[in-house]
């Protein structure tokens, strides 16, 4: 699944992907998991169908907007940290905050905010991203 898109070119993956599940066309296999994440989140289909009011906009932190595109790839990145277990561990953590939270999906957003958490301290440190600060805000969890 490792690909390392343009913002552009993801979010049109994003838009086709939910277009084709929409239609009822042939995902390939990287489509249908990305279709299966939309579909547990309703809230963004409305933008996903909307390529030409949404494709540029951007979402601010400082107005507390969630950026969709963003919180979609994330979990695509964590669905290939834990098929892979790269950083070596994360699918036991995986699995710890699996049954902690009785949901993958509620574990995995535990791990996006992890995720988060050690690329914001990356580029504000201007270092590469450290598996141990994705860890031990894990650990925390």
């Amino acid at each position: 699944m490792l690909f390392n898109p343009s913002r552009d070119e993801a979010r049109n993956f994003l838009f086709e992907t939910w277009r084709k599940r929409r239609a009822k066309e042939l995902l390939t296999p990287l489509e249908d998991l990305t279709a299966q994440l939309i579909e547990k989140h309703p809230e963004y289909h409305a933008v996903l169908e909307d390529p030409d009011g949404n494709q540029d906009k951007d979402y601010l932190p400082e107005h507390c907007e969630t950026n969709p595109f963003l919180h979609l790839m994330m979990h695509l990145t964590i669905e290939e940290q834990i098929s892979i277990d790269q950083p070596q561990g994360i699918r036991a953590h995986f699995v710890r905050l699996t049954r902690q939270f009785e949901s993958e999906h509620d574990a995995q957003h535990r791990m996006m905010e992890c995720l988060s958490e050690m690329i914001w301290q990356s580029q504000r440190n201007r270092t590469q991203p450290d598996a141990l600060i994705y860890f031990a805000c894990l650990e925390k969890q």
